[in-house]
């Protein structure tokens, strides 16, 4: 007699190496889902003293390379990051921060300062006083909606800054990349501010893909997820096939383990059960497609094999706690991330007019 799934003992992997870190297949699949979008770039060129101040940008990234000079980072838990010529970083939480010439220098809203038009969404920024021709430090800035998609769950694991120092070896694919961003800085030939942008977002990209690869072994959630190679082969059929309606047994026997294993590391590693994980994929990409694709209910309600719209919308508010048909009048990240700047830089100005009018 067969023994029943839940008693079977767990299956020996022999091509899995004891020492597998990653499943890259599973890696490709989420960073296809992965989304990057500037909305807005510049390139800086400053006098010996300056200070730049970046707002917070909920849903955005900051992005900063230094092509000459130095700057010291100020991120908003008050650390200080020295950034030498040909370093850059990555800022995946849009948190506010500074660029200064040194530790006590003031610093000036970088919105509020007048830019010349370079190319679409790219604008130059001139601090250098007349006296100061040649510019002691040049950069350029990004910030791009940032939407890790299927790794959604790794944007609160990631850290406040990446810092990536010229020439460094954990991420050696850059190094072209910002030279090839060094020379378009330094050249200005034609056309050089939309190549600038889409080096930008492509180096973004590579410091994600590099930072899951190598980052901390303590982390936990999707990120020790990837380096079960059990559960990785789960999680790639999940999202390969978002509509598909699973089961424990089926994703089970994709990793070789019974269904009450299975679904017990499942739920330890990731948080949520398998099917929960799997729904909220399937209902992720349901939204997309209607906010961002602009594709009817009724046809995404098809898609996702679902018998009617009316099936399809309960499940999607079982999931996200509101009806697909809200989903059109729901604020974007953006919306949400100028109307958070927009506060921010009232009440900024509101305390510089307490502070002068004050005795």
């Amino acid at each position: 007699m067969i023994p029943h799934p839940d008693f079977l003992p767990e299956t020996p992997d022999v091509y899995v190496n004891k020492h597998f870190a990653l499943s890259s297949e599973l890696v490709s699949e989420l960073l296809l889902e992965m989304r990057l979008r500037g909305v807005q770039y510049r390139r800086l060129q400053t006098g010996s003293e300056f200070g730049f101040g970046f707002s917070n940008r909920p849903g955005h990234a900051y992005f900063h390379y230094i092509a000459v000079g130095t700057t010291l980072l100020r991120t908003n838990d008050g650390a200080i990051h020295e950034l030498k010529a040909g370093s850059m970083v990555f800022m995946p939480q849009g948190e506010e921060h500074q660029l200064i010439s040194e530790a006590g220098c003031a610093f000036q809203d970088i919105d509020t300062l007048g830019s010349a038009p370079l190319g679409e969404a790219v604008s130059g920024i001139n601090t250098c006083p007349s006296s100061h021709p040649t510019p002691s430090t040049v950069l350029f800035y990004g910030c791009m909606e940032f939407d890790l998609g299927g790794m959604q769950g790794l944007g609160k694991l990631m850290p406040h800054a990446i810092v990536v120092e010229a020439n460094e070896q954990i991420y050696p694919g850059l190094v072209p990349i910002l030279g090839a961003m060094k020379f378009e800085i330094c050249s200005g030939r034609a056309g050089f501010a939309g190549i600038l942008a889409r080096l930008a977002e492509v180096a973004a990209a590579m410091i994600v893909r590099g930072w899951i690869e190598n980052g901390s072994e303590n982390a936990a959630g999707l990120i020790a997820a990837l380096r079960d190679p059990r559960l990785a082969r789960a999680i790639l059929a999940i999202h390969r096939d978002a509509g598909r309606e699973w089961s424990v047994a089926e994703l089970a026997a994709l990793s070789h383990v019974s269904r009450s294993v299975f679904a017990e590391r499942f739920t330890s590693i990731i948080g949520i059960p398998p099917l929960r994980y799997a729904r909220e994929v399937r209902m992720r990409l349901a939204g997309h497609w209607i906010l961002h694709d602009k594709i009817s209910i009724d046809t995404v309600a098809l898609r996702l094999g679902y018998a009617s719209q009316a099936a399809f919308s309960r499940a999607f508010k079982r999931i996200n706690g509101y009806p697909p048909g809200a989903m059109r009048q729901r604020p974007t990240k953006s919306d949400l991330a100028k109307s958070a700047s927009g506060r921010e830089r009232k009440e900024s100005d509101e305390r510089q007019l307490r502070a002068k009018s004050a005795p």
